[in-house]
């Protein structure tokens, strides 16, 4: 697959926004160069500012620009509440859902909708992306913190049991690792979680969590933990395509988003010029996961500092030769 062939599709937003900020980011999202919009609130049930009407909404005016438009399922299932609305959501007539959950799953499997299955589902062999695919699995989102030779491996594998349902990768944005039943971003304003006042709405980037040397290791987004540093696979496009790679997905933040939809756009068409890795010293960006490493590593960062070095270390030795 070259990697010109390669989709780009837009993510949930994580955070909470305000509508208005929604509605605006969205009407510009319908000119960005993206295939694939997923739309709707993953994260947390309390935030009701958006409901289900309102995301069918922007999703008729985002296919009518001629995106495909999917709907996210809320990736933890708290209360009865929750699974109503679930059913609601999987049952909208309109557009394909993305399953973040077994529920969801299950709803979507029994009866006969075809779907998109999230990271947080966890397919990691052939096996049970096969068991998807009978299903009715149309597109698979590798797990976050999976390899790229773990998945060229896993992409071997399927082609040769001849699963072709695409494959989607978190290419960038801050990487989603957990999820939990208590809030974190109300309990660090020392408000219970069903009287929460909505704090997370604050923080429309999360709520940064630093380690005693000031490293920021995770942000926190209500219930949700990420990584403290965006994902950025953009220089990695041409080898996501080379091993079947079929999307990219990058994760809205709340700003400077078109000039990363513009850049990743480049990357696939091969316009992205060689970074500078000086350029990168403050860039809170990760690749880790992607290259088998510790999530939170910048490879390109290290790298470029060890070419930088070795340089340093040359051109010293050469003005102190005698």
């Amino acid at each position: 697959m070259s990697s010109d062939s390669l989709q780009l599709a837009l993510g949930p937003v994580l955070f909470y926004w305000t509508r208005e900020r929604y509605a605006d980011f969205y009407r510009e999202a319908a000119d960005w160069p993206v295939e694939i919009v997923t739309l709707g609130e993953s994260v947390c049930s309390r935030r009701r500012d958006m409901k289900l009407d309102d995301w069918l909404g922007i999703g008729r005016e985002l296919a009518q620009s001629g995106k495909q438009v999917v709907l996210a399922s809320q990736t933890l299932i708290e209360s009865e509440a929750d699974l109503r609305d679930l059913r609601k959501l999987c049952d909208n007539g309109e557009f394909m859902v993305e399953a973040n959950d077994q529920s969801a799953l299950q709803r979507l499997a029994a009866a006969g909708l075809p779907f998109i299955a999230g990271a947080a589902l966890n397919l990691y062999n052939p096996a049970a992306i096969g068991v998807m695919a009978r299903a009715g699995m149309q597109r698979w989102q590798a797990p976050v913190e999976m390899s790229r030779d773990d998945l060229t491996r896993l992409l071997a594998d399927c082609a040769a049991e001849e699963l072709d349902a695409p494959c989607e990768v978190f290419a960038y944005g801050h990487l989603p690792l957990a999820w939990s039943s208590r809030c974190f971003t109300a309990r660090r304003h020392q408000k219970p979680k069903d009287r929460c006042m909505f704090v997370c709405q604050k923080y429309p980037e999360g709520l940064a969590l630093r380690s005693q040397e000031s490293k920021e290791v995770f942000t926190l987004n209500g219930i949700q933990t990420l990584s403290g540093a965006c994902q950025d696979l953009r220089h990695e496009i041409k080898d996501m395509a080379g091993m079947g790679v079929g999307v990219a997905r990058l994760s809205p933040r709340a700003e400077g988003m078109a000039e990363v939809v513009a850049a990743f756009d480049a990357a696939r068409r091969g316009e992205l010029p060689a970074a500078d890795p000086l350029s990168l010293v403050e860039a809170e960006v990760c690749d880790g996961y992607w290259h088998g490493r510790p999530g939170m590593d910048n490879t390109r960062l290290t790298a470029g500092l060890a070419e930088n070095h070795s340089h340093s270390s040359s051109s010293s030795a050469f003005y102190g030769a005698k």
